[in-house]
């Protein structure tokens, strides 16, 4: 997220949150409070399956109940957080760093993570003839969006292997900011050497383009185990409207569950509503490695958030910030054990 950009969000989440706040206090017993819509954002990517899958086959709707489901789609994270801090939206599926980028500038007020969504899928895509950390000195390797979640990890793998990478594009090795789209036609047409992407834009550059995976992100870290997308609400609506957060939980918790018992069919429906948002269902090998790369879990993986925040410090993307606070999966452990299901932490470590 560039400075003029995180200025401007920072602006406009400190004026929405304080409207919000006003208006949610005279509401009277929030407890028991039900919202008669709530406006969820999630991106046509399948790393947001879970959206996919509820939006598509009513699984939110169902656990809404009277309660009015309106979905909006999104291309980047930080359009996520400004439509949520400025009212509008009340949640939305996103990835950790602009979470952590919301959290900062609006100093803990306007948002809180309650649930995990998607584990892995992201690493860096080359050319065939590089091999390691040495060939990239001159190259061109392109990420989703300054500051984004892929970008931090590149900007924080080059600098742990010795390489430097500044912000206008230059240094050691030049990182272009450029969306999925752009990357994938560009790295096919050799216009950049590598990318760190998310899925499917990984399986395509992949499968299509012939490229080589020089750094399977999950490889980086315990478990191979990392916060790809999670589920935020804006925390007025979270106090005003806790019944109804709780049931979209409950969709959320059954979206993933269908992913889990059922394989190919989960896969289709993602696939059939990418197609009906966007025109482009992704082909069937694409479809089916990029499935294999993910994992879809409520438990947030706090500690890959924690030091995500920490590797966006070191390469000078975030200023220090306190998370303390960020979490709040009272609703969805409630979901889970209700489900039968073990409950799920925020513990670091």
């Amino acid at each position: 997220m560039s400075t003029l950009a995180i200025a401007a969000l920072a602006a406009t989440a400190l004026s929405a949150c304080g409207d919000d706040a006003a208006s949610s206090s005279s509401g009277g017993d929030g407890a028991a409070a039900e919202a008669s819509a709530i406006r969820l954002g999630y991106f046509p990517n399948i790393t947001h399956a879970p959206a996919l899958i509820g939006v598509k086959d009513g699984l939110f709707q169902q656990a809404l109940g009277s309660t009015k489901l309106e979905a909006k789609t999104f291309n980047a994270g930080p359009a996520a957080i400004e439509a949520l801090f400025s009212g509008a939206i009340d949640a939305t599926y996103i990835g950790p760093n602009p979470a952590i980028n919301g959290w900062s500038q609006s100093k803990g007020t306007g948002l809180k993570i309650i649930a995990g969504s998607t584990s892995g899928g992201a690493g860096l895509v080359v050319k065939p003839g590089i091999t390691g950390p040495a060939d990239l000195k001159g190259k061109k390797i392109a990420t989703p969006q300054l500051g984004n979640t892929q970008d931090v990890a590149l900007r924080a793998w080059l600098k742990q292997n010795g390489l430097n990478a500044d912000q206008q594009g230059g240094g050691d090795v030049s990182v272009l900011p450029q969306d999925n789209a752009t990357a994938t036609q560009a790295f096919a047409q050799g216009a950049i050497d590598g990318a760190w992407v998310p899925e499917p834009t990984l399986s395509r550059m992949l499968l299509d383009s012939k490229g080589k995976l020089l750094v399977n992100e999950k490889e980086l870290w315990p478990g191979g185990q990392f916060v790809t997308t999670h589920l935020i609400v804006k925390q007025d609506f979270l106090k005003k409207y806790p019944g109804t957060v709780k049931k979209l939980l409950q969709g959320h918790v059954a979206s993933i569950k269908y992913i889990k018992d059922n394989g190919d069919k989960a896969q289709t429906d993602a696939n059939a509503q990418l197609e009906a948002l966007s025109g482009k269902p992704l082909k069937p090998e694409v479809l089916k490695a990029a499935f294999a790369n993910l994992s879809f879990t409520t438990d947030p993986i706090a500690p890959s958030l924690y030091t995500s925040a920490q590797h966006a410090q070191d390469v000078g993307l975030l200023k220090p910030v306190d998370l303390k606070g960020i979490y709040d999966l009272t609703l969805v452990n409630e979901v889970l054990q209700a489900d039968g299901q073990p409950a799920i932490t925020d513990a670091a470590s």
